[in-house]
């Protein structure tokens, strides 16, 4: 049977079963560890962006230079 699901380009159904399988397999002192670790970056920080505002905001990102 084929996979009816759509994938961004790189992805296939079984990236998607490793990530699962990673997720699933963490413990909760694990899960909160790497949570913690991704506001830990001193050169990106996480906004509260308004919905409406999402497809601007992305838009000016892809915008910018690597």
């Amino acid at each position: 049977m084929k996979d009816p699901n759509r994938y961004p380009p790189g992805w296939d159904l079984e990236r998607v079963r490793r990530i699962i399988q990673h997720y699933e397999s963490q413990s909760d002192e694990e899960a909160i560890a790497e949570d913690e670790a991704a506001f830990e970056d001193p050169t990106k920080t996480a906004m509260d962006i308004p919905i409406e505002l999402v497809p601007t905001v992305r838009s000016l990102l892809a915008d910018l230079p690597d």
